[in-house]
């Protein structure tokens, strides 16, 4: 199954309903801990991971719903654009208590906002 194979929402979801329809059994598996009795996911970051994107369904195609709104289809301006110089500063300044951090990447984002 191709999740990749079309960019329409439509499509995504019956791919993803399909994968967890042939997948089902293995993501449900569970493993006993037997220090603690307890009972868990085996592949619990799997599982974690489909029902995050089963949760956020509604929002992974804000996107193209919303074209007005020229919103990125990835976070890459994110990361390279505002993260990257920000944490740049951040470690420059060492020394800096947390909530001198936080102060710093508030004012950062507040400054960033008004460009």
């Amino acid at each position: 199954m191709d999740l990749n194979s079309g960019t329409n929402e439509t499509i995504f979801i019956k791919n993803l309903d399909t994968w967890y329809k042939i997948h089902k059994n293995f993501l449900v598996e569970k493993t006993l801990n037997e220090l603690t009795g307890k009972e868990s996911f085996t592949h619990a970051k799997l599982v974690s991971t489909y029902r995050s994107l089963r949760t956020n369904l509604p929002y992974l195609f804000t996107y193209k719903k919303h074209k007005h709104l020229v919103i990125h289809n990835t976070t890459n301006s994110l990361d390279g654009g505002v993260f990257s110089p920000m944490k740049m500063l951040i470690k420059i300044h060492r020394g800096l208590s947390k909530s001198l951090k936080l102060k710093m990447v508030d004012d950062y984002l507040v400054r960033d906002k008004k460009k």
